[in-house]
């Protein structure tokens, strides 16, 4: 099931999530979880979706998780560094990126975001810095 409010947030915020067909599925401080269905128009030759794609999801997905634990008074926040594992592929049904605060601090708040396929399998581990503005 989807969240309307959440997936709201993410298009606002980020209008290219609205292009990729971002959809959120649940959205706190503690957790942020989203997804993006599989396309042949988002695929390398093989029919495998693209990994800058699966590095959009990870990035609106941590970006919106660290929005959520900004300090008071803050603006927003921006990524000045992120590190991304990709360990499979996948080829259809859709990429589920799940996003938890390692660290929300008041200059800089850090984020891990893990992604998987329908079938609960891991497929990419990312680890993202956002500065505070």
């Amino acid at each position: 099931m989807t969240d309307a409010e959440g997936t709201e947030l993410f298009h606002r915020t980020m209008p290219f999530t609205k292009a990729l067909g971002v959809e959120a599925l649940e959205h706190s401080a503690e957790v942020v979880r989203s997804r993006v269905a599989w396309s042949d128009s988002l695929c390398t030759l093989g029919g495998v979706l693209h990994g800058g794609v699966l590095m959009s999801l990870a990035d609106a997905n941590g970006a919106v998780c660290a929005f959520l634990n900004l300090p008071e008074g803050a603006r927003g926040t921006t990524t000045i560094e992120s590190k991304t594992n990709f360990l499979r592929a996948i080829r259809d049904g859709y990429a589920v990126a799940t996003s938890r605060p390692l660290h929300p601090g008041r200059r800089v708040i850090v984020v891990e975001t893990e992604i998987h396929d329908d079938a609960g399998k891991l497929v990419a581990k990312v680890t993202q810095s956002q500065a505070v503005l």
